[in-house]
């Protein structure tokens, strides 16, 4: 019982869609084959920022051969009632079998080949796939008939076995090619089946296992900032998308200028975090309290010939502009008390029928005082 792949080759998909895609996939791949009576054994899922793929396990070489009965007029029916059904069924009178005066459809259906459904699954399957966003592209998206995909689809690669399964979907042909690491290695690789494809993509910089590529990240900022006497800041939304934004990551260790910390560190850490998708790193405790240490560990998608020298310089530079803009912020708002700052929730609508921020902020004051007056929620010790 032979293994199917299914590669779907575009440009770059964003890290966030990438988890549901893959639910997606198996579960969209799952129902088309249904339809026809197939069903693997198990099926793997597997993303990067440029492929999105799946492997079924053990997949019969045919569907089984199955027999329908139609029920039809009885026989004392109009000769209309019974000239319909044989356009239905596509039947002559003399194949139909007569029980307790009723006509019966018979219809034995062949096995199809497995290679066969696929061909017909797989173009169903991306034509429906659900993408939060999508898009059209070249010549044919003048149509909006055109395929869409959430960014260009480049190729399609579909083994049954060690056997291409031919099929065609707006100009893009299945094959066994596909391509390595975008800079490591951007020549296109042929794949032999679904036994080799994880190894043949490792061997050209892709690591096609997002959960691999999570642990990389994890373990080696871990090892890097134990290195440095820090401690990693643990962020596993941040770690899924830093996996997701590579196909053979690298974390790399920079610093930041001390003076930054003036900043609240959440304003820090969520620069870092939102804007640059770098984690936080926090210096030994002082007093028994965690500090903020000027320092942080990103991600790079190549293995850098100068150790990363030039990578974390770069990404040095880039997060001094936005802690210098979060700081010119910080300070600027402390120049007006916060008592000021709350009169300007006048000016803000929060919806027509309900006014302004300062009348939701009054009602839901409001509503806390009389759920602790109440003794619904108990207030806390001063």
């Amino acid at each position: 019982m032979p293994d199917f792949l299914l590669e779907l080759l575009s440009e770059e998909i964003p890290a966030r869609m990438q988890p549901r895609a893959r639910d997606d996939l198996a579960r969209l791949f799952e129902a088309e084959i249904a339809k026809a009576g197939l069903k693997a054994e198990a099926i793997e899922t597997f993303s990067t920022p440029r492929r999105l793929a799946l492997i079924a396990r053990n997949l019969p070489d045919q569907t089984e051969a199955v027999r329908d009965e139609l029920k039809g007029p009885r026989t004392s029916a109009p000769p209309q009632a019974l000239e319909g059904f044989l356009r239905k069924t596509g039947l002559t009178q003399d194949q139909l079998t007569e029980r307790d005066g009723v006509y019966y459809a018979v219809i034995d259906k062949p096995g199809r080949a497995t290679s066969n459904v696929l061909a017909e699954a797989i173009p169903a399957l991306i034509r429906a796939f659900p993408w939060p966003k999508s898009m059209r592209w070249g010549a044919a998206s003048a149509s909006t008939e055109s395929l869409r995909w959430v960014r260009p689809l480049h190729g399609i690669v579909a083994l049954l076995g060690g056997e291409i399964v031919p099929f065609e979907i707006d100009g893009i042909e299945s094959g066994a090619e596909t391509v390595g690491h975008r800079f490591h290695h951007p020549g296109r690789i042929t794949i032999g089946s679904a036994d080799d494809y994880a190894a043949k993509l490792r061997a050209c910089h892709v690591l096609v296992d997002h959960q691999e590529r999570e642990t990389i990240i994890a373990e080696g900022a871990g090892t890097i900032a134990a290195q440095a006497g820090l401690t990693l800041v643990r962020d596993e939304a941040l770690l899924r998308e830093n996996a997701g934004l590579t196909e053979w990551p690298v974390p790399l260790l920079g610093s930041f200028d001390p003076s930054f910390l003036e900043v609240p560190p959440e304003v820090i850490q969520l620069t870092m975090a939102t804007n640059q998708k770098y984690f936080a790193l926090l210096a030994p405790p002082r007093s028994g309290e965690d500090q903020l240490a000027p320092a942080f560990i990103c991600t790079a998608n190549v293995e850098p010939r100068d150790g990363g020298a030039t990578i974390v310089a770069g990404n040095q530079k880039v997060l001094a502009a936005r802690l210098s803009d979060a700081k010119f912020f910080w300070e600027h708002d402390l120049k007006v008390p916060l008592e000021d700052q709350a009169k300007k929730l006048d000016q803000i609508v929060f919806h027509e029928k309900l006014g302004t921020v300062a009348d939701k902020v009054d009602r839901v004051a409001k509503l806390a005082r009389w759920l602790v007056e109440e003794g619904i929620i108990k207030s806390s010790p001063e």
